[in-house]
């Protein structure tokens, strides 16, 4: 088992980083009720697939965090558990904060600019919940 076992574990640290990846678009596919992610990504709704990619490299980025710092690939899962809610409650916070307009309804009109900055927002604090993984 030695040899293989970095090709074992790089298998299993895979494995969780696409179920955490899906089940997080799911629950945030959930929180958007104006329209459906998906349909709008496959309409050519760019603002909505960054604002999309921003949360998977998000996510993803706290996973790697959750590698360099685990000792098991259950650490894994729940730091990306914990890092999924984390990105959600940075989400409607973001939306709470800019009073001006809805950031879910101009994601929706296709507003490039809000989409760059919900990507930049996921991406960002993506950055600050991985560093405080230890």
């Amino acid at each position: 088992m030695g040899v293989l076992q970095p090709f074992i574990l790089t298998l299993l640290y895979f494995i969780v980083a696409i179920v955490i990846v899906v089940i997080g678009l799911f629950i945030f596919e959930k929180i958007t009720q104006n329209y459906k992610d998906w349909d709008e990504i496959k309409n050519g709704n760019t603002a909505i697939a960054l604002s999309i990619t921003g949360k998977v490299i998000g996510i993803c980025i706290i996973l790697a965090f959750a590698i360099y710092h685990s000792t098991q690939v259950w650490d894994t899962l729940i730091w990306g558990a914990f890092g999924v809610i984390l990105q959600m409650i940075a989400y409607l916070i973001f939306e709470g904060l800019t009073r001006k307009f809805s950031v879910e309804t101009q994601l929706h009109k296709n507003n490039v600019a809000v989409g760059v900055v919900t990507m930049g927002v996921s991406i960002g604090l993506a950055f600050v919940i991985g560093a405080s993984i230890t």
